[in-house]
């Protein structure tokens, strides 16, 4: 009977690691997903996604593998490759990521205020 054993490297770790990468490299929208491991190859496979608070995930862009026990980056698609996807899904999305939000101030008023999300 094989044993597993956990990576000595956490899921939440090999996304913190990935979502540094992206600071430096993409714009805030262009975060990371949940990681998937990879036992096989020993790695955290970190999906890249486009995201926008009041849409939510609008698509993924890209992947950062990250090493299981090192915690280190092993690949990632091209950062070029990311900020193409990314322009392709928000110009599909254009209209919902630029439409204006009302957020009424009290649910019993007709009072309200336009904020745009963007």
């Amino acid at each position: 009977m094989a044993t597993i054993t956990a990576p000595p490297i956490t899921a939440m770790q090999a996304q913190a690691e990935a979502f540094r990468f992206l600071n430096d490299h993409l714009p805030d929208r262009i975060i990371t997903g949940h990681p998937r491991l990879d036992a096989g190859a020993d790695v955290w496979r970190v999906p890249v996604v486009l995201a926008y608070p009041h849409l939510g995930i609008l698509g993924e862009v890209g992947e950062i593998v990250v090493s299981a026990t090192a915690g280190e980056i092993v690949t990632c698609t091209p950062v070029e490759e990311m900020r193409a996807a990314a322009l392709v899904l928000a110009e599909q999305h254009r209209e919902r990521i630029e439409a204006p939000i009302i957020i009424s101030r009290r649910p019993d008023t007709r009072v309200s205020r336009l904020a745009y999300a963007w």
